[in-house]
């Protein structure tokens, strides 16, 4: 038998199954407005006739989908109950780690999680921003000396915007550099539904941030507690299924299903709250720094929040990574299992000292690593914010400045205005003052 909780209390009651059309269907209610009154997306005040919703203090919170910016690319976000669980695993759970224990009872407010892991459609928004971050600094060094330039941008309003700010930190993003080898990385090929991997948990959670800013809504990686919260989806098992492995390929993509590779996202069986692959394809990365002894720390704390239990950062890595992946056996994508980043190893090809903020270079394992977001119910606050998407350790920070300094990386301030300005570079004039 897989861990009971002391109290599974959960909104579950509350939700009922609905087909991926009426999904759609509410998600375009949403992102209008109902009875004249303002609607933020996600959340509606009258109770839906069908459908999955999660009843909140706010009103209902229901599925919605999500149009990056800029882009025609879609994700779609689904509500997780709120509710009280055992983190961990039981001292009954076969193949279960020293790490997992002691289990302990954790508080978690409702929220929204990704309904797949970040796929590479989504994640080559983000990678595109790398050259047209270093058109906006061409021109802005341009705009000093050039008249044409000026006269050019004129007519651009908000790219010329973008190229007179300065870009500060709070309010700016750093884009990955190009891939170090695309034909590695890409091994699983380049399919825009296929996880995007081996990204780093800056690169991961600066790519929250980026959605962040120019979507309207505050995303984030999830915590390790949030996370198993979710792929639990109030079953006490070692899977959200049961406690055999033996119904996992109906789940989830693992070494002896995947055919060596990871697989498009949401082909296998969504878990009781709507959620694909979070039993394998890729390993997820999450916002906690690892230890082993996480557990017996948070058993000290009573009545305690998964707010209260997040392990921030203070080093580079290890971080948590959880779902287990394409390389690995059934046991790894157990919901309690945890596994670490290992900095040292997983970029063990990067020919560059510091190593890469943004990239792992080794397939075995950062092949089978990639990300989901999530968005808490209640917007973070601006602490919140620098501790989910900022630079957390100081060799990061090093790291981060010295590809800056060598003209490598590219820092440019994101909010709603970017993705029109950043659309205005196709202007026939501007390009011809960046030939």
């Amino acid at each position: 038998m897989g861990n009971e909780p002391a109290n599974a209390k959960t909104d579950e009651a509350e939700q009922v199954s609905a087909s991926k059309e009426s999904t759609e269907e509410v998600a375009v209610t949403t992102a209008e407005t109902a009875n004249d009154q303002p609607t933020i997306l996600g959340l509606q005040k009258t109770k839906p006739a069908d459908g999955v919703f999660v009843e909140s203090d706010h009103g209902y919170m229901v599925p919605y989908v999500v149009t990056i910016p800029g882009s025609d690319v879609k994700f779609e976000m689904v509500p997780i109950p709120g509710g009280t669980f055992l983190l961990g695993s039981s001292e009954s759970e076969a193949n279960r780690g020293d790490d997992e224990g002691p289990q302990v009872e954790i508080e978690v407010p409702p929220f929204w999680m990704a309904k797949t892991e970040v796929t590479w459609a989504e994640y080559r928004q983000f990678m595109s921003l790398y050259d047209k971050f270093k058109q906006v600094a061409t021109l802005r060094t341009q705009l000093k000396t050039d008249k044409q330039a000026k006269k050019t941008l004129e007519r651009t309003k908000a790219l010329q915007e973008l190229v007179q700010s300065t870009p500060e930190e709070v309010d700016a993003v750093t884009s990955p550099t190009p891939l170090y080898y695309p034909e590695v990385t890409y091994e699983s090929g380049e399919d825009p539904d296929l996880p995007a991997v081996t990204m780093t948990p800056y690169a991961a959670r600066q790519y929250t941030k980026w959605l962040s800013l120019v979507a309207g809504q505050t995303y984030r990686l999830p915590s390790e507690v949030e996370w198993e919260y979710a792929a639990r989806a109030g079953s006490t098992s070692a899977y959200s299924f049961g406690d055999s492995a033996e119904d996992i390929g109906s789940y989830g993509w693992f070494v002896e299903n995947s055919d060596d590779r990871s697989q498009p996202v949401g082909k296998k069986k969504a878990n009781p709250w709507g959620l694909h692959d979070m039993h394998g394809n890729v390993a997820e990365i999450v916002l906690d720094e690892y230890a082993a002894d996480t557990y017996e720390k948070l058993a000290k704390l009573e009545g305690a929040t998964s707010q209260q239990a997040i392990q921030w950062p203070a080093k580079q890595f290890p971080r948590v990574v959880r779902g287990g992946s394409w390389l690995d056996d059934p046991a790894a994508l157990r919901s309690a299992a945890r596994f670490s980043t290992d900095d040292l190893e997983w970029k063990a090809s990067d020919p560059n000292l510091p190593l890469s903020p943004w990239w792992y270079t080794e397939i075995f394992p950062a092949g089978g690593v990639g990300f989901r977001v999530m968005r808490p119910l209640e917007p973070l606050s601006k602490e919140l914010q620098k501790k989910a998407w900022e630079i957390d350790a100081p060799e990061l920070r090093l790291a981060v400045e010295a590809r800056l300094e060598e003209g490598r990386g590219a820092l440019e301030t994101v909010g709603p205005k970017l993705p029109r300005a950043l659309g205005q570079l196709e202007d026939a004039e501007v390009q011809k003052l960046l030939d």
